[in-house]
């Protein structure tokens, strides 16, 4: 009888054992339409190699063919994607596609823990006041960076922290005609479409869509045209991120976001300050770029799911994504004392921005689905057509405002801010 009840008992254990192992080798899959370049990638599966209740499969996506996979499986009801990582503009199409848990129960134990920023928290729960659709993950933004060599050259009484777009067309002016070379940059193959649409028009119209054809707007594009393109190094079109003409020297001031800025204070955090970006007569534009965590309904994991959430809320994991990714936390009680130098400078500089008594937080495009690359296109297109091509600024006004209310009006999209709230699809004054 002894024998056979330890026999029992092993035979338990070995189940138990079998039944642990099994939860542990468990894949969670992450699809994220961030960190989708290969080096970020790498970097990311890195961090959550850590990952103690399983594999995390890191899938980086595109925002579209991730929201047309989601839609997929979930009429469908069979699915792949246990985590969704994605910016805030991607969740309100899967709300509408009703795709979503509620993790209102999770968020309220990860704040057991740790403090989540309340205005993140609102932005998840996508205007309603019971259900969480997603949880903040990481925030980020787009600041300036200069070489120290290109302070001197700064306008008379000129704060490099609170500048003006003014000031930084004299900037330009200063260094051009000492050095004989247009020193200022911009990612113009790059993020570009962000400047646009969260700094340059808001700056000068306090708006982004409604105010998209304004006389602000027309400023705007003239003061580009005009004052400040003249001083931007005309490789300026073919630059994707703007760290390798920092560190080179082809550039002195740039402007990027943070995480396509870092690898030059990484390298050499001694050579470079960062600062806000300038401010127009409306104001200091700013983007501030929120991520958040969701779990679809056909997730085939839910509970590692939430464990993987919980875990990427972590503020080990928050202080990792700073310092390896760029990425800013949404949490309290991430230690930033022995940040690396140069992502320490940056903080300060996006603290500042976040700060700023001016400032005009514009959120990226919201409710446009497959559709948002067409945005920025609008955009793009209408300052290539004035401020590279020339063309006349009230004729490009008034037809890509067309175009932009055709693709407002066909998606539905409401306002989003600086716009105020619409209802129905956002229009163009």
């Amino acid at each position: 009888m002894k024998k056979l009840s330890i026999l029992v008992i092993a035979l338990l254990a070995l189940a138990l054992g079998t039944v642990v192992s099994a939860q542990d080798d468990v894949t969670v899959t992450l699809a994220s339409t961030q960190f989708n370049v290969v080096e970020e990638t790498e970097k990311a599966r890195e961090i959550l190699a850590d990952f103690e209740g399983g594999t995390i499969d890191f899938v980086p996506f595109e925002e579209g063919p991730l929201i047309d996979l989601l839609r997929a499986e979930g009429q469908s009801g069979a699915g792949t994607i246990d985590v969704i990582g994605s910016i805030h503009g991607t969740f309100p199409t899967l709300v509408n596609d009703d795709v979503l848990f509620d993790l209102t129960d999770l968020l309220a134990s990860i704040e057991e823990e740790y403090d989540v920023s309340d205005d993140f928290v609102e932005l998840g729960r996508m205007g309603t006041t019971d259900y969480q659709y997603y949880i903040p993950w990481m925030q980020a933004t787009y600041i300036m960076a200069a070489n120290n060599e290109a302070l001197e050259y700064l306008p008379e009484g000129a704060d490099v922290n609170a500048l003006t777009w003014e000031q930084l067309a004299q900037w330009g002016q200063a260094m051009q005609e000492a050095t004989g070379e247009a020193k200022i940059g911009f990612p113009v193959a790059g993020l570009f479409h962000r400047f646009l649409e969260g700094y340059a028009f808001p700056s000068f119209t306090g708006g982004m869509v409604t105010q998209f054809r304004s006389e602000g707007a027309a400023e705007m594009l003239r003061f580009m045209r005009d004052d400040l393109w003249p001083y931007v190094n005309p490789e300026s079109i073919n630059y994707d991120f703007m760290n390798e003409p920092l560190l080179s020297g082809e550039v002195w001031v740039a402007f990027d976001h943070v995480a396509r800025l870092k690898a030059a204070f990484d390298e050499s955090p001694e050579m470079f300050v960062a600062f806000p970006a300038p401010a127009g007569p409306a104001g200091r534009g700013y983007m501030p770029v929120v991520a958040g965590l969701g779990v679809p309904f056909t997730s085939p994991n839910p509970d590692e799911a939430e464990a993987v959430i919980r875990y990427m809320l972590s503020p080990a994991v928050q202080s990792q994504v700073l310092s390896e990714l760029g990425f800013y936390p949404v949490i309290d009680g991430v230690e930033t004392e022995d940040l690396p130098e140069g992502v320490a400078t940056m903080l300060d500089a996006v603290a500042a921005t976040v700060g700023a008594d001016d400032a005009i937080p514009s959120l990226l495009p919201i409710g446009l689905g497959a559709r948002g690359g067409e945005i920025n296109e609008i955009f793009r297109n209408a300052f290539n057509r004035v401020v590279i091509n020339g063309e006349d600024i009230d004729t490009v006004l008034e037809e890509e405002a067309v175009t932009l209310q055709t693709l407002m009006d066909e998606t539905g999209a409401a306002c989003w801010a600086p716009d105020p709230v619409s209802e129905g699809a956002c229009q163009v004054e």
